[in-house]
């Protein structure tokens, strides 16, 4: 386990987040990692916009489904690596 899962898990925890809001949040972020191949860390707002964008047209995942792995990247960056 990476330390940014690590954290996010602990932050997700200390938060009292549901074991499936948990589960979906890890996911969420482990597969915006791995369509670009780098850690989250170095990741930002263009990979995030290219990610929404292939959510919706390349997978054609329902924007609610969207709307939730966006909200795991949200709490990502906001709430474990505390960037605006």
């Amino acid at each position: 386990m990476t330390q940014l899962r690590k954290k996010m898990l602990e932050e997700l925890r200390g938060r009292n987040y549901s074991s499936e809001t948990i589960r979906l949040y890890i996911s969420a972020v482990k597969e915006f990692a791995g369509q670009f191949g780098r850690s989250p860390e170095r990741l930002g707002p263009d990979e995030i916009r290219q990610h929404h964008h292939y959510l919706l047209t390349e997978r054609k995942l329902s924007p609610k489904t969207v709307k939730a792995r966006t909200s795991a990247l949200r709490f990502l960056y906001v709430k474990t690596l505390k960037r605006p």
